[in-house]
């Protein structure tokens, strides 16, 4: 009998999500004793249809256990998931063929196979109509740039080029939803920013929604609109991005290039950090005093030659994120 799938607004729904694993550790010579780690504990969010979502976490904080409760390779040990509106484990072929999805270190193409031959396999697993598939292939190999190594054994494709021929596979079949782990591990700039490009085009013209886990903070503030955090299992931030670095990034930092080197600036309501011959760092924060009264502060104490604004690296905002929720003790 052929059911049709629930029509939602929401992509993915977790409500109470938890993941828990035995371990055995040595307790003497021959006995092991049974310990119970909870690798996703208690675990909540939804996902908008057409969102494109972050989700960050060191590794072992639980990124990759979500995501194949989400996808329906792991059974939740408690709680609620469902993903476009099917329960993962109890519908897994039906969703399989309504999601796609990529990991970073794994391959989805046929090793010894040109790349193109790989994408006809998969009309046939997906069994998509013809003229569907070939008009999304033509797309995809011309925005992705593909052409010149579809004949290329995937064994033999740069990283770079094989991540394109992989996000190309996990679409072939127009999902709604794609999760994409660690989409640009390991790839140059260049490489990155085609395929930060290609994920972009997809949302906006397609609105196709993406959940996106990584350790590149870039590739959120570049993609994102929305993140969430996840440490030791549970989630310890979801809000905007934007928001985020409201709420984290309060300090800001003045370049200046004076035109002869001196001692530290005293400016009321910032701090040297950092001095390197004529160039002084300047913090402050934002909540006490603006960036135009540092800078008025400034020039009026002394000649300059230059000068710039920075914002703090996304990276260290989530380190004091991690600081401001101390691991949950074993106790």
């Amino acid at each position: 009998m052929n059911v049709s799938a629930p029509v939602s607004d929401l992509a993915i729904e977790c409500e109470g999500l938890s993941k828990r694993f035995v371990v055995r550790h040595r307790a003497g010579r021959l006995r092991r004793r049974r310990v119970e780690v909870a690798a996703v504990d208690d675990v909540s969010f939804t996902v908008r249809a057409g969102e494109m979502v972050g989700y960050l976490g060191p590794n072992g904080a639980g990124k990759s256990t979500t995501i194949k409760m989400l996808t329906g390779i792991l059974t939740p040990s408690g709680g609620r998931v469902a993903t476009l509106g099917l329960t993962p484990i109890e519908r897994r072929t039906e969703l399989a063929r309504r999601i796609g999805v990529v990991f970073g270190q794994r391959t989805q193409l046929w090793w010894d196979l040109p790349l193109a031959d790989s994408f006809e396999l998969l009309h046939h697993v997906y069994r998509t109509e013809r003229a569907r598939h070939e008009a999304n292939l033509a797309t995809f190999v011309d925005v992705l740039d593909m052409g010149p190594f579809l004949a290329t054994p995937v064994r033999q494709l740069s990283l770079g080029q094989r991540m394109r021929g992989e996000l190309t596979a996990a679409l072939l079949h127009d999902p709604a939803l794609v999760v994409l782990d660690e989409p640009t591990i390991g790839l140059d700039v260049v490489s990155k920013q085609a395929v930060r490009d290609f994920l972009l085009a997809l949302n906006r013209e397609r609105g196709t929604t993406v959940l996106l886990t990584t350790h590149d903070l870039d590739d959120v503030e570049r993609l994102c609109g929305r993140m969430m955090i996840i440490d030791h299992g549970r989630v310890i931030h979801d809000g905007a991005v934007d928001a985020f670095k409201a709420t984290y990034g309060t300090e800001r930092t003045v370049v200046v290039d004076l035109v002869e080197p001196g001692p530290a600036l005293e400016v009321a309501g910032a701090r040297v950090t950092r001095v390197d011959g004529p160039r002084q760092w300047l913090s402050f924060d934002r909540r006490e005093v603006t960036a135009a009264q540092v800078v008025a502060a400034i020039v009026a104490r002394t000649s300059i030659q230059d000068l710039s604004i920075e914002e703090p690296a996304i990276e260290e905002l989530v380190r004091r994120v991690y600081t401001a929720f101390p691991a949950p003790s074993d106790g």
